[in-house]
This record gives C-alpha cells, structure tokens and sequence, in this order.
C-alpha cells in the first residue's frame, strides 16, 4: 500500500500521465483543428487521443473500475474506484500556445479524491497526490507556504466567465484585499500553489474532472481545497473551489467571499 492508496493504482496514474503526454505533446504549436462542444468550450484530436489512450490502459488493467472523462463520457460510475480524466485542462492555452495546461489524473475511492495527477507535457512537469502521504513535483516532496493574512497573498482565477452575476462583485472583493492577483492558469496554478508559489486559488463553475485531480496534491502538500462554504470536495460537489496554502488565509478568503 501507499498511504490508503495500493501501489499499483499509484503506478498506473504514472502510466497514464506518460501515454498522454506525448500525445499532447505531439499536437503542441501545431495547427491543429478545433470544434466547439454543446457548451461552446474547445475541443482537439489531442483532448479526445489522450483521454482514449489513457482509457485503453485502464481497461486492460482495471476493467471494473469506473471512467468518468471529461471527452469521452463516464461508465461504470457508481464502482468502488472510480477514475476521472481530464485530458487537457486549460485547451484555451493549449490551442493558443500556452503551456501552462495540464493533462489531470485522479481516483476516487468511494466517490472520494485519494490520488491526483497534475501532468504538464510541454514542460516535462508532474505533480502527484496520494492520500496519506507527501505530495511531490516531480518526485521531490513540496509544501504550501505560510500566508497568515490577505494582504501578503498571491491569488489566481482562471477566468472573469467563471463567476457571473452576484458572484463577480463577491470575487472582486476578495481580489481587492490581496496582495497581487492575477487572472489565468488553470489547474497549473493549482500546483504552484502546492509547491509554495502562490497563496490562493479561487474558482467557480468547474466539473468534476476540473477539481479531482487538484485535491490530494493540494492536501498533501498541506494545503486546504474545499468549496466556497468550506466544504469538502467529492463528486456531488456544486463546482465552487476555494484552494489556500494557509488556513487563516482560506478562513479569511472564505469570509470575503461569502459577502
């Protein structure tokens, strides 16, 4: 076993990550082209090869674990170990040359997050989350920072779109009390924020196979990811993420944000 998680499984998501990877990688700069998805997001034959390719060796190896991915649907869902893909998250910054996506791995156990994946391609850059245990980058142990108040806080949102309405003006008031903000980044903030780089990540309107990935590196690294209402995080969770390295910062963000 590693922590909660056996080995093999752990062994597996490393397998995952490196079948996708030159996939992506591969498709990386090119011209490659791009549909719209019923909800107007992009999609490429890189989103679509990677996650088939990762899907191919689960089914070889777990076939009675259950697949939830992002571009090819889920099966098998209500199973005792469930993965969940995200080929590239952050296709944004893939299609506009931006390597600041990542490919996201992560199992749930039980509909809980117990491993996570944070894979970047380009940069040869991989973060991993295992319940019970350190998380690491690229194989070397990482910890948040401490960040006691708003004001010493660096903070990442991926987009203005992900907080409509009354939620923009909440953001906003958070935004106004740290440090330094700054939009972008997708799920690659989240793992500065687990090395020690940044202080906060606040999102709204994720899936998912945006978030699962996120939680064990996050945690293990010593962080706190939880919802807006300081919730834990699972698979019926309502796509708010309130991500801290410092658990008086979360307290406070998680204050700002609930005017």
């Amino acid at each position: 076993m590693t922590g909660s998680v056996p080995a093999e499984l752990v062994a597996l998501a490393h397998r995952l990550a490196d079948a996708a990877r030159p996939i992506v990688a591969r498709h990386f700069r090119t011209p490659v082209a791009i549909d719209d998805k019923s909800d107007k997001s992009p999609v490429t034959i890189a989103d679509r090869d990677a996650e088939t390719a990762m899907r191919t060796l689960l089914t070889q190896h777990v076939p009675a674990h259950g697949v939830f991915g992002e571009e090819h649907g889920a099966e098998r869902t209500d199973a005792e170990y469930v993965w969940v893909l995200d080929p590239i998250d952050g296709t944004k910054a893939f299609i506009t040359g931006l390597p600041i996506f990542g490919t996201l791995i992560a199992l749930l156990h039980r509909g809980q997050p117990v491993l996570g994946v944070i894979d970047q391609p380009i940069l040869g850059e991989r973060w991993l989350g295992v319940s019970g245990q350190a998380s690491t980058f690229n194989g070397k142990p990482i910890t948040v920072r401490s960040c006691p108040t708003l004001d010493r806080a660096y903070m990442y949102s991926t987009a203005p779109i992900m907080f409509p309405g009354d939620l923009e003006r909440r953001h906003m008031a958070l935004a106004k009390q740290v440090k330094l903000f700054r939009w972008g980044g997708d799920c690659y903030a989240y793992g500065l924020l687990a090395a020690g780089h940044v202080d906060l990540v606040v999102e709204n309107s994720l899936k998912l196979y945006d978030f699962a990935a996120l939680v064990p590196v996050i945690k293990g690294a010593g962080g706190l990811i939880t919802d807006w209402q300081g919730r834990e995080l699972d698979m019926h969770s309502d796509g708010s993420v309130l991500a801290a390295g410092d658990p008086a910062v979360h307290r406070a963000a998680q204050q700002a944000l609930a005017g």
